[in-house]
This record gives C-alpha cells, sequence and structure tokens, in this order.
C-alpha cells in the first residue's frame, strides 16, 4: 500500500529528529492501520464479494481520523508554537500556507465521519466502496502535505532565529 511506504520513508528521514515530529508520526500510524483495516475488507479485483466493516469497526476508524484530525489542529499545533516561542520563531508564510492546504482536508474527513460513526447493523452502506476509496485519496494527500509541513517545522526548528 502506497500510505504505508510513504510513511515509512517519512518515518526513516523525520523519526527522532523532534518530539513533536514522533508525535506526529505515532497518531499518523495508528491511523493509517485502521484505515487498512477497513481497506482490507474491500473487495478485490478476484472475488465479487463484498464484506461490509461492522458499525464498531467504522466506529473505531472514525474515532481515529477524529483523534488524529484533532492532534493536527490543537495538540501538535500548541506543541510547535511552544516550542517556536521557545526559539523566537515566527511561521512563515509558506508554513502558514501549507497549514491551510491541511486545514481545507479536514471537512471532507469529518463529512466521512459524521456519515459513518453512527451506522447500525441494519444500515446497507451503498456509498461505502466508493467513500473509503475518496477518503483514502483525502488521507494520502493530507499526509502529503503535512510531509511538507513536517519538513518546514523540522528546518525551522533546526535553525533558531538569527542563527
Amino acid at each position: 500500500m502506497v500510505m504505508l511506504k510513504k510513511f515509512k520513508q517519512t518515518q526513516d528521514q523525520w523519526g527522532g529528529s523532534s518530539d513533536v515530529i514522533d508525535h506526529w508520526l505515532e497518531t499518523r500510524q495508528s491511523l493509517i492501520v485502521e484505515y487498512c483495516k477497513l481497506a482490507a475488507l474491500q473487495p478485490c479485483s478476484k472475488s465479487n464479494a463484498l464484506e461490509l466493516p461492522s458499525p464498531s469497526e467504522l466506529q473505531n476508524f472514525c474515532q481515529h481520523l477524529v483523534d488524529y484530525i484533532s492532534e493536527g489542529h490543537f495538540k501538535i499545533y500548541d506543541m510547535v508554537m511552544d516550542k517556536w516561542k521557545a526559539t523566537g520563531f515566527v511561521a512563515t508564510n509558506e508554513i502558514n500556507q501549507t497549514y491551510g492546504k491541511i486545514v481545507l482536508t479536514t471537512e471532507p474527513l469529518l463529512n466521512f465521519t459524521d456519515k459513518y460513526s453512527d451506522v447500525t447493523e441494519d444500515d446497507e452502506l451503498e456509498d461505502f466502496d466508493s467513500d473509503m476509496s475518496l477518503i483514502g485519496e483525502i488521507i494520502e494527500t493530507r499526509f502529503e502535505v503535512e510531509d511538507h509541513l513536517i519538513q518546514l517545522i523540522a528546518d525551522s526548528l533546526a535553525m533558531p532565529p538569527g542563527a
């Protein structure tokens, strides 16, 4: 899976460089694991059978997705701000614009959780496969933009202002 390969590359490149980045990568890994669990239930080309996830499996994934979004918007952002304040660094336009691109992915991700977090066994989930495909693409896009932001953050934390 492309998401896992890219995650491994990001982890190899940035893991251990900062507690902020390590925390971010840990929460990302947890989300990827939960996504893969649901994606594994999707039909493969060799079979027309579709096994839908249980309501508890969907709720678990939706909770991980909300937690990941919340971590990024609040905890991780606050951790970065605290690090920057300690060094006197101020976010650049590029950092602000990159963060803005991440924010744009939030609404469709939350729409997915709104749609699927309260399903029951009786729900048919007619759009589930296409929704999972779309959500995978959005998550992958978000990760790519976050990787760019991680690069910018790592660079900023490695070189304090005036250095």
